[in-house]
């Protein structure tokens, strides 16, 4: 587990032009889209404060705040499920973020390749 920001362990500042760019929701936090890098598979859907971001932008693996437990986590350290990244980029709102990964193995915690398998809704398909 990733040590959390204190006093003896400040957090790292994302880059105030970035920072400011972002649009939060109430908590702070901003929608973040993980897709396998080289299919585009959409993978899951997290959420990032500023430390997280940083910390995703400067380590080469993907931290989430889990808004549950109210600490940051990174993906793989307690399942080996790695999501290694491969690019980062924010939306032309400024409100959610698109983390292109390898991802081994699972994705979800429900032990699925993603977590939208299975999970389909009935929907009415429109034609162009």
């Amino acid at each position: 587990m990733l040590p959390q920001p204190s006093p003896l362990n400040p957090p790292a500042a994302l880059d105030p032009e970035l920072s400011a760019s972002l649009k939060r929701d109430d908590a702070g936090l901003v929608a973040a889209v993980i897709q396998q890098y080289d299919t585009n598979q959409v993978l899951m859907l997290g959420w990032m404060d500023d430390e997280a971001l940083h910390r995703t932008l400067t380590t080469g693996r993907v931290t989430f705040w889990s808004r549950s437990r109210q600490e940051y986590w990174r993906k793989g350290d307690t399942s080996g499920h790695v999501q290694w990244v491969k690019s980062v980029a924010v939306d032309c709102d400024g409100d959610a973020l698109l983390v292109r990964v390898d991802q081994v193995g699972a994705a979800c915690h429900t032990g699925t390749r993603t977590c939208f398998d299975g999970r389909e809704l009935p929907a009415v398909v429109g034609a162009p």
